[in-house]
C-alpha cells in the first residue's frame, strides 16, 4: 500500500505561499488543485482528503469544485492531454472529423490513454472559449485551432518533440 498523498517540500512552499494571496483558506481551493493536479497528474481520492484538510473544508466541498471543473483529471491521463472542443461553433465546423480522427490516429477511444502512457484525449463537451479557431482543441492547455486532419497531424508529431 502507498503512502498517502502529501505535497513534496517544494509544493508545500508554493503551497503557502498562494495561501499568502487569499483572505481565507477555502478560497485557495482551485489553485491547491492544480499544483496537486501538476505533482500527482490527476486528483485521487488521497489529493481530495489531502486538499480538504489542508484548506479546512469539508471532503465534499472538494467533490463539488472537481465535479464542476472540467480542467480536474480523477484519474491518470497520458503525458500528453488533448481536450476537443464540442460546443456547437466546433461542431458545425467540423468537430466529428477532428474525434474521428484523433480515434483513428491514435488508436484509443476517448477517455483511455495509450498502452504506453504517452497520451490520452477527450470531447469536452463545453465551450473552450476559441470559437473564432473552431474547430479547436487544447494539447496541455495550448489552444490548437482550424484543424484538419493534416493540421492535427503536423500539431502531434511537433508534440512528440516535446
Amino acid at each position: 500500500m502507498s503512502a498517502p498523498f502529501e505535497f513534496s517540500s517544494e509544493n508545500r512552499a508554493r503551497f503557502e505561499r498562494i495561501l499568502e494571496r487569499y483572505p481565507r483558506k477555502r478560497a485557495a481551493m482551485l489553485p491547491t488543485l492544480h499544483l496537486a493536479q501538476e505533482q500527482l497528474g490527476y486528483i485521487s481520492p488521497d489529493v481530495e482528503e489531502y486538499v480538504a484538510g489542508l484548506l479546512e473544508v469539508p471532503i465534499v466541498d472538494v467533490r463539488e469544485v472537481l465535479s464542476f471543473y472540467t480542467l480536474f483529471f480523477q484519474k491518470p491521463m497520458g503525458r500528453r492531454h488533448i481536450r476537443v472542443c464540442a460546443s456547437l461553433s466546433c461542431w458545425i465546423r467540423g468537430g466529428d472529423e477532428v474525434t474521428g480522427h484523433l480515434r483513428e490516429l491514435l488508436g484509443i477511444e476517448e477517455g483511455e490513454v495509450s498502452e504506453d502512457g504517452s497520451v490520452s484525449w477527450e470531447v469536452v463537451p463545453d465551450c473552450l472559449g476559441a470559437c473564432e479557431i473552431a474547430p479547436m482543441m487544447q494539447v496541455d492547455g495550448r489552444f490548437e485551432g482550424n484543424l484538419t486532419r493534416e493540421r492535427i497531424d503536423g500539431i502531434l508529431r511537433n508534440n512528440r518533440k516535446r
